[in-house]
């Protein structure tokens, strides 16, 4: 059986080629970076280097295949993140009907369907195929791209721990928080990528008769649960995670300088996740938890912490 992963040897794409290496199926993983060919090989898969823009690349390399697993990267220097999605996805679509690729598995996200910017599952409903959309939860790898918040340090982050932990934490060291318009006690599923590429590896190779969505998470915690198990891996059992406003989080991100669409997609996608209507797709459609918790990795995260 010839399977494509793309993503490159990513978060999910790594331990995904390995699982179906090890269960001896003819593997080609598709990358935009040729420097990654040689750790591609090394796997035991075959590499495809090219970009998920080329269409023609992508039909050149799904000839053949038996199934195909389709993910989109998200780009945080897309101008326009809803634009870009929906450009890849009619790549994907234009190549795999071209391919008359029979098993497709899509990943999206577990608010996707709930933000008109990220969802393009529509686009591949057309297509004349078995097709399984992935709505994994939030990435515990979500909690690297915070490091710089969690730490504290400088002017902001002394001015952040004033505004929303108080005097005494800033006279006392205790620097350091997360924050976003969904936070404090809300609560969220949480999934470790090797968890989803168990569930990834499973689906690829199963054949069902009509279209399925697969929800994937390793976890259920409140943000402050999660924040706390994070904070104490790396010596610093106060943090926790401050819920703002929608205004308030818009306002921080125009500061960053990031692109205003960009931005507006953001606050809808934690504005969703604030409301729990994905907790209880989630809870609707039962899905088995993974075996990765956030403990286990918060010790990983704890070794990246240190190195930064």
């Amino acid at each position: 059986m010839k399977i494509i992963v793309t993503g490159s040897l990513g978060n999910i794409g790594k331990p995904l080629t390995e699982i179906l290496v090890a269960q001896g199926y003819d593997v080609t993983v598709v990358s935009s970076d040729r420097n990654k060919q040689a750790a591609i090989e090394a796997l035991g898969a075959s590499a495809a280097i090219g970009s998920i823009a080329d269409v023609d690349f992508l039909l050149t390399t799904f000839r053949d295949a038996d199934a195909v697993y389709a993910m989109i990267p998200l780009s945080f220097t897309e101008p326009d993140l809803g634009d870009y999605l929906r450009r890849m996805a009619r790549n994907y679509v234009q190549a795999l009907k071209a391919a008359k690729t029979k098993r497709i598995v899509v990943m999206n996200g577990w608010v996707a369907d709930l933000v008109k910017t990220e969802n393009v599952e529509s686009a591949f409903k057309g297509l004349e195929a078995s097709i399984t959309l992935i709505r994994p939860g939030s990435f515990y790898t979500n909690f690297y791209q915070s490091i710089d918040l969690i730490k504290g340090k400088g002017l902001m982050g002394k001015l952040l721990t004033l505004r929303y932990s108080g005097l005494w934490a800033l006279l006392t060291g205790k620097t350091g928080l997360l924050m976003g318009n969904y936070g404090g006690d809300d609560r969220i599923v949480f999934v470790s990528p090797k968890d989803i590429a168990d569930a990834v590896a499973e689906e690829l190779v199963l054949m069902p008769g009509q279209n399925t969505i697969r929800y994937v998470g390793s976890e259920e915690l409140t943000c402050n649960e999660a924040a706390r198990i994070i904070g104490t891996a790396i010596n610093k059992p106060w943090l926790k995670w401050v819920l703002l406003t929608d205004k308030a989080m818009m306002q921080g991100l125009k500061m960053a300088k990031v692109p205003q669409k960009l931005a507006e997609t953001l606050v809808e996608m934690q504005t969703v996740m604030h409301s729990g209507k994905p907790l209880e797709n989630f809870h609707r459609n039962q899905p088995k938890m993974g075996k990765v918790k956030l403990s286990a990795f918060a010790k990983e995260f704890a070794q990246v912490y240190q190195q930064k």
